[in-house]
């Protein structure tokens, strides 16, 4: 059977017949949505992001990080078009109702309206930040789309011409949907479900945490919500746009809840961490899970005590390539801390790495870590999805305690470093801050210290400190909050970056597989290698002090030596 090697990230159902999903792998699989059997797959260049079916059952639109979103048939997935001209990430592809035009969102700002055989028909710009969702409205006459930018855009489908902005107030939303009794509600990143109608009408506090997907089901009026804080709920759509909540679940932690679709009134389908799609009885109350096996992606690597640790999406954690620990769901760092391994990733756990221990429970999913000493004790801090940085130490038990909780940001933390006084960290908004460790008040606050998302940072032996992002820009920081910005030789998103034991060269990994190194004291880049045909998730120091292990989503660890005639080699 046809089975994804990485999450399961877009999906979508048709009829009681199809399932489709979308894969980090860049692979598109259709299903048999009754036999629960992959019937056959198509690839893009990058991870698929979403997918979606026409009203008629016969085209399936795929969005891509390729900058590309594609048409295909059903049910033998050739394809139709290819829907070229965004410069970023397309994010969502929605065909119209009548399944003639194909609109898309991209992090490249834009909104773009498409003939279902490829012609660019109107570009609609306005959008300040990414846009994350856009679906169409009033029977395809109108667009509607959410961004990074905390505005939800109206949109003439004919012209192309912008009808309405809808300030939310700055909070971000990934998704919108429109029901038809006539109102838009958005899903933000607080939780909350805002109601459009004839102005803002009052949010409905909906969950603890960001809602990433909202789904509206017309023939019964029910509207989805999905968030991480790991809960679905059902709601009644009343006649005058208000919600009745009727129905809430708990998620198992193998479900990516970035992802849903009815495939029947009362049969909901999700995305996964695994290699298929999840099912959902809301009469029963029931999981099915038999497609959502594990996938071997590996998203962190690190040296500790000879050693060589990683984890991925599978929560296996594995020391010297052998299985060590199994935390149940994804994670995404590793790091140390006075003698032990830490890691963590979307169930929102800190977990001791070796005894598979769970040390603290947050809100929302952890990103990533760093230590620092305070005070003649080595702390911990951990970056959360919703901003926080939790400071640890521990007592005289040796348990750890929790400390501290800083707001470094309102957005998810993607990359913290310390040097002997600062707390530097990087925010999904491009945004950098700087914080004192002596007291951990904010020393400096820089909101467009990279132009699109940051991905990692880390620490010179200097104390100045680097940081990438999806701009593909290398930029160290002076002691003024001032960066050198260098041009990276990638022409993928930077996903990670790391210090040389030695000092004396930074590494960058991306996500078309290629990992090069910098010398930032002559200025130079010395090194540049496709290590993996998979996208790089994680680099790190050797423990030898030659050069770098890189973590990919194929699973393996590559090393990638110091030395330009060295190539990369499985380890």
């Amino acid at each position: 059977m046809i089975r994804h090697r990485s999450p399961v990230s877009g999906v979508d159902a048709w009829g009681g017949r199809y399932v489709a999903t979308a894969g980090y792998d860049s692979q598109l699989i259709l299903w048999d949505a009754v036999k629960k059997t992959s019937l056959t797959r198509a690839n893009h260049d990058h991870l698929v992001n979403q997918c979606r079916f026409t009203n008629c059952g016969r085209y399936l639109v795929s969005s891509s990080s390729d900058y590309t979103a594609r048409v295909w048939t059903v049910p033998d997935l050739r394809l139709v078009s290819v829907l070229n001209g965004h410069d970023d990430d397309v994010e969502m592809a929605v065909p119209s109702p009548d399944g003639e035009q194909i609109a898309t969102a991209s992090r490249d700002h834009d909104v773009r309206i498409f003939a279902r055989g490829g012609g660019l028909r109107h570009r609609l710009r306005g959008h300040t930040a990414d846009v994350i969702s856009v679906e169409w409205i009033r029977e395809g006459r109108e667009l509607v789309s959410s961004s990074d930018d905390g505005t939800v855009r109206r949109w003439s489908a004919e012209s192309g011409a912008a009808l309405q902005t809808v300030d939310l107030g700055g909070i971000e939303s990934d998704t919108v949907v429109y029901a038809d009794t006539g109102v838009l509600y958005v899903g933000n990143d607080t939780g909350e479900i805002v109601p459009i109608r004839d102005g803002v009408r009052p949010a409905i506090h909906a969950h603890r945490s960001g809602i990433k997907r909202l789904v509206y089901h017309a023939a019964t009026r029910t509207l989805l919500s999905a968030s991480y804080d790991r809960t679905i709920r059902l709601w009644d759509v009343l006649p005058d746009g208000g919600l009745h909540s009727r129905h809430e679940a708990e998620a198992p932690p193998s479900i990516w809840l970035r992802s849903a679709a009815f495939a029947a009134p009362d049969r909901l389908v999700f995305g996964t961490f695994g290699s298929g799609y999840a099912t959902y009885d809301v009469a029963r109350g029931a999981w099915d899970l038999g497609l959502v096996d594990d996938t071997p992606g590996t998203n962190a690597v690190r040296c500790a005590g000879g050693a060589v640790y990683t984890v991925g999406d599978a929560g296996v954690v594995c020391r010297d390539g052998r299985p060590l620990s199994d935390l149940g769901s994804l994670c995404n760092f590793l790091g140390e801390w006075r003698g032990r391994v830490v890691t963590g990733g979307h169930l929102g756990i800190l977990f001791d790495a070796e005894s598979g221990a769970a040390l603290h429970q947050h809100w929302s999913p952890l990103n990533c870590c760093a230590s620092f000493t305070r005070h003649g004790e080595e702390h911990l801090i951990v970056g959360a999805y919703t901003g926080e940085g939790l400071v640890f130490r521990t007592d005289a038990d040796g348990a750890p305690r929790l400390v501290a909780t800083l707001k470094l940001h309102d957005n998810a933390i993607k990359g913290l470093a310390c040097n002997g006084a600062q707390i530097f960290s990087v925010c999904a908004t491009g945004a950098a801050a700087w914080h004192a460790i002596d007291g951990f008040a904010c020393e400096r606050r820089v909101e467009h210290a990279h132009e699109k998302i940051s991905n990692g940072a880390a620490c010179l032996p200097d104390g100045r400190f680097v940081s990438v992002s999806r701009d593909r820009k290398l930029r160290i920081w002076s002691a003024e909050g001032v960066a050198s910005v260098i041009p990276t030789p990638h022409d993928h998103s930077v996903k990670c970056v790391a210090v040389s034991r030695d000092g004396s060269l930074i590494a960058a990994g991306a996500y078309d597989g290629k990992v090069a190194l910098y010398d930032w004291r002559r200025g130079e880049w010395r090194h540049t290698e496709r290590a993996s045909a998979f996208g790089i998730s994680s680099v790190a120091p050797a423990a030898d002090g030659d050069g770098f292990l890189a973590s990919s989503y194929d699973g393996q660890v590559y090393a990638v030596r110091t030395a330009v005639a060295a190539s990369s080699e499985a380890v």
